[in-house]
């Protein structure tokens, strides 16, 4: 119950604040669409300067920059020509795997976590740090156009500085290593990502992952 109440006893509008960038990268990851991938980025990185448990001010701003970022990558026009295929049903089928894998985990790692005995500034930023990271990984599974690697990168990058902040409050030695490791390692990510996506598109005509044949030398 311990894991439940961490929550209970938060006031209504820190809790929303805290959950709203999970629930916005979950909307993206269901939801298709260059529009959906820059509005969710964009209420990602406002919603995470008031997010004071994600660490310090500087902080906040560097990730809510790369935030930005990412819906400025995830809003690029794409070339007019468009192909002309039938719908795949293997893209579906997989897409329905990866979501019901997706959730097996997330359901696994939330009752794992649950049944640690740790005090609520540990478990909440624990909760949500593996929230992001499964949500990341889903995307990547569901959403077939590669410029959608670089906003679930950044999602699962957003986990992992949120599970360093339940680790900071846990493990003393943990204060040693900087803040913005895991920040710099998901800017990286994004930026590799945003690259591959934009050369395949320059390339190939398509930025779509079963486009990636028409690459040749």
């Amino acid at each position: 119950m311990h894991f439940v109440d961490s929550w209970t006893g938060l006031p209504l509008l820190r809790m929303v604040m805290l959950l709203a960038p999970a629930a916005i990268a979950l909307v993206a990851m269901l939801l298709p669409g260059r529009a959906v991938a820059r509005t969710a980025s964009f209420a990602v990185a406002l919603v995470l300067l008031p997010a004071f448990d994600l660490g310090p001010l500087w902080l906040r701003f560097a990730w809510m920059a790369l935030w930005l970022g990412v819906g400025a990558v995830s809003g690029v026009k794409r070339d007019a020509s468009v192909r002309d295929e039938a719908p795949r049903p293997g893209g579906m089928e997989s897409g329905a795997v990866g979501l019901m894998l997706g959730a097996a985990i997330l359901v696994l790692l939330i009752v794992a976590l649950g049944r640690q005995d740790l005090r609520p500034e540990q478990t909440r930023p624990a909760a949500i740090g593996l929230v992001l990271i499964v949500v990341g990984v889903a995307h990547l599974m569901l959403r077939r156009d590669a410029l959608r690697g670089a906003m679930a990168f950044a999602t699962m990058g957003l986990g992992l500085q949120w599970l360093d902040r339940a680790v900071r409050h846990l493990v003393i030695e943990s204060s040693a290593i900087p803040q913005w490791v895991a920040l710099f390692a998901t800017a990286a990510a994004v930026a590799l990502a945003a690259r591959v996506a934009l050369t395949r598109q320059r390339d190939a005509g398509s930025a779509w992952v079963h486009h990636a044949h028409d690459l040749h030398d």
